[in-house]
């Protein structure tokens, strides 16, 4: 599509477009919309106006619109009814002729007045009018209108001044594994979000339910913090196929509702994508899991990144509220117990908080898509390292943890399934979107405290 330079205008998201019209004794042809701005087209609306002056609004329905006239010509107008805008009250009117369009964003209130006779105005919405969505109005009469308003719908009659409308919430954000370590921190962080437990939504649904469990149209992003992740239980026949179907094709199937609705989603991954046999491991290295529960991490990756707007957030030994390995050191502290704790597998731990701190950023900053690794801060160590300084923070005896090799471990304890010997991820990427997380040293102290 041929577009001149857009107008400015004082609402937020509001962008007036001009397009090329091409005309000659025939008449004139215009390319109206080819996917710039992006919009996920679900209907397409005409309105005729059969005399001037007929003024229609102000309407804030829960959809993006991109408006235009196919003949004569309106004067647009917006008010932004948007909760939380930085220009909510903002109010802006133009005229619209064949060569110009405009894109509304979800809950700026919409209306305009016919120019001329016979005027055929047209705009395409990403979601389908319904019954049951949620809309919000206010008077036509808090616009200007360059003629007198005539033909005004009893419905349009009553709407109330802004300064009594109701205000258009924003979308929302849906969380799953709302009861783990990464759910519960991101509860403080998104007040406003839908966070669902296992019962609420669950990723071995087929995509055909997710799709209609929600009403999508009022959300902006999916964060997945859900998994199994019975890294051990993940080698036996039947936690092979539980953790194929929640880490693989669960994100698989968020990846098409993120897709049909315009979402970001969030698919939270591990170190266990790595065999380890590097120190540490960048965004660009290629996967190389060596067992189950790492290779359907891998392969759930891969799935995420088909959703057009995917954040892919690798991140290893996570604590925080729930059960966890520095809690479980904590309890064998304080119990008098000197635990065996391996020392050849070497990382960097994250603290929830970090991480979901991290991911909220990556949203609201918009950062640019793809993986990112998130940890907290601070030197790599091995296991039996964290363990003591669990030990020191709990007032116990580090020398009370008895460091021993994987080999021996499992020689003591049993086999279980192999995990990489070095974990660490590195942070240049997201620390470059302006994120810099919380030593874990500090993380631990805080925790622990």
């Amino acid at each position: 599509m041929e577009e001149r330079a857009h107008a400015r205008c004082p609402i937020d998201g509001l962008t007036v477009h001009r397009l090329t019209v091409h005309g000659d004794n025939r008449g004139w042809f215009k390319e109206n919309w080819a996917g710039t701005p992006p919009l996920r087209v679900e209907q397409n609306n005409v309105s005729f106006n059969a005399q001037k002056g007929a003024t229609r609004g102000m309407h804030a329905e829960p959809w993006d619109k991109y408006v235009s006239v196919a003949t004569g010509r309106v004067f647009g107008a917006w008010v932004d009814m948007r909760a939380g805008s930085p220009t909510y009250g903002e109010k802006y009117g133009c005229e619209i002729g064949p060569d110009t369009a405009v894109f509304v964003p979800r809950g700026v209130a919409n209306g305009f007045q016919a120019l001329e006779d016979g005027t055929t105005y047209i705009y395409l919405c990403n979601a389908r009018w319904s019954p049951d969505a949620s809309y919000a109005f206010c008077s036509f009469k808090e616009i200007e209108w360059p003629l007198e308003p005539t033909e005004v719908s009893p419905k349009d009659l009553a709407h109330p001044p802004l300064i009594d409308a109701a205000p258009v919430p924003p979308r929302r954000t849906l969380v799953t594994g709302a009861d783990g370590q990464l759910g519960r921190a991101l509860r403080a962080l998104l007040p406003d979000a839908d966070f669902c437990g296992h019962d609420d939504f669950d990723l071995t649904w087929p995509v055909e339910t997710m799709m209609e469990a929600r009403d999508w149209s009022q959300y902006s992003a999916i964060i997945n913090a859900a998994a199994f992740n019975d890294v051990n239980g993940a080698e036996t026949a039947e936690g092979r196929t539980a953790a194929w179907e929640v880490n693989a094709l669960g994100p698989a199937k968020l990846a098409q509702v993120a897709n049909r609705y315009d979402l970001t989603l969030v698919n939270v991954s591990t170190d266990y994508v790595f065999d380890g046999t590097v120190a540490e491991h960048t965004e660009e290295e290629l996967p190389s899991p060596l067992g189950v529960y790492g290779a359907s991490k891998s392969t759930g990756e891969a799935a995420a990144a088909a959703a057009a707007k995917h954040y892919v957030v690798r991140t290893s030994w996570v604590f925080g509220d729930g059960g966890n390995f520095m809690a479980t050191m904590a309890r064998l502290a304080r119990e008098g117990v000197a635990p065996k704790v391996v020392n050849d597998q070497r990382g960097r731990p994250t603290w929830a908080e970090d991480l979901a701190k991290g991911i909220v950023h990556l949203i609201d900053t918009g950062a640019e898509y793809g993986i990112y690794n998130i940890t907290s801060s601070g030197d790599s160590a091995t296991r039996d390292e964290i363990a003591m300084a669990v030990f020191v923070a709990a007032g116990a005896d580090p020398a009370d943890v008895h460091p021993v090799s994987s080999a021996e471990y499992q020689a003591e304890f049993g086999p279980e399934a192999p995990r990489p010997a070095e974990s660490t991820l590195t942070l240049d990427k997201i620390e470059a979107t302006g994120f810099t997380p919380t030593n874990w040293r500090v993380a631990l102290a805080l925790y622990l405290g």
